[in-house]
């Protein structure tokens, strides 16, 4: 008893909950930078009538968000599979999709209303140049949305995005993590996969779960646009867009952005898994240490 009772305790402590986080911020914040230029593109394509201009405000409320949202992802999927692990260290294929699906499922709260904010500032803008307006700033939208909705305001298309990240995150992490564990590990006595490995099984996985899920994003994105241009087809949930965009512009409406989504999404799960690994705060953390 004495032994089962010491296995279980130890299984805490394998779990280094701080560094994965400050790894899971970081790899979020340097995979953004690198592919937030090609995510207002794709946000463009989505749109119905075209897009505008994104405020450097935008990018930089993208940028603090992520941080949390990437944390959250993939620290939790990390902490789901750990907790999910059969008595020998195991884990099947559903459980696999369930720990994906949790981490998915709990991002959202700080997604959605990040997602809200950045597809405003990306096409607000036609609108205001259009009038020869002044562009609202992402600040003053968030603040306006909070003082006339309450902070549900920011939560607008949450079931669409809850929807999308799910079934994004079941289909993602399985497969990278059989795609990581099929390459070389960094060195024969260690059990982490070589930094290259990382990267292009993420690579692969995000391309993907993205191309799978983007009607998902086509919704998601239809629906937290807070100003519509003239001629735009305005809808009141899920299943109401779905309906609609299907009667009005046919299936291939569902994959508008489709590549450029994958451009975004493959080399952002790329870089972000490859710098989750590469263990910068274990690093830090054991040098502080020392120190």
């Amino acid at each position: 008893m004495a032994t089962q009772t010491q296995k279980v305790d130890a299984q805490p402590a394998q779990f280094r909950l701080l560094p994965k986080v400050i790894n899971g911020a970081i790899a979020g914040l340097i995979g953004v930078t690198c592919t937030f230029p090609i995510d207002l593109v794709k946000t463009r394509l989505q749109k119905q009538q075209g897009g505008t201009g994104c405020t450097v405000e935008c990018s930089a409320v993208n940028l603090l968000l992520i941080t949390p949202e990437k944390a959250i992802k993939l620290v939790g999927n990390d902490f789901f599979r750990h907790k999910l692990e059969t008595p020998s260290g195991k884990l099947t294929l559903p459980r696999e999709c369930l720990a994906g699906g949790l981490a998915g499922a709990c991002q959202i709260v700080v997604t959605t209303p990040m997602e809200l904010l950045k597809i405003h500032g990306q096409v607000a803008g036609a609108a205001a140049d259009a009038a020869g307006t002044p562009r609202a700033s992402t600040t003053s939208v968030a603040l306006n949305l909070i003082r006339e909705r309450g902070i549900t305001g920011l939560y607008k298309g949450f079931g669409s995005t809850f929807l999308r990240d799910v079934s994004f995150s079941v289909i993602y992490f399985p497969l990278f993590a059989h795609l990581n564990h099929l390459g070389p590990r960094k060195s024969p006595d260690s059990q982490d996969a070589a930094f290259y490995v990382s990267l292009l099984a993420g690579i692969v996985s995000g391309a993907t779960g993205s191309f799978c899920v983007t009607p998902l994003d086509v919704i998601k994105t239809r629906l937290q646009i807070l100003k519509h241009g003239d001629g735009d087809v305005k809808f009141n949930g899920v299943i109401d867009c779905f309906r609609k965009t299907l009667t009005n512009e046919g299936v291939t409406a569902f994959f508008k952005g489709a590549g450029c989504r994958m451009a975004v999404v493959a080399p952002l799960f790329g870089i972000a898994q490859a710098v989750y690994y590469v263990g910068i705060a274990e690093f830090l953390l054991d040098k502080c240490s020392f120190a």
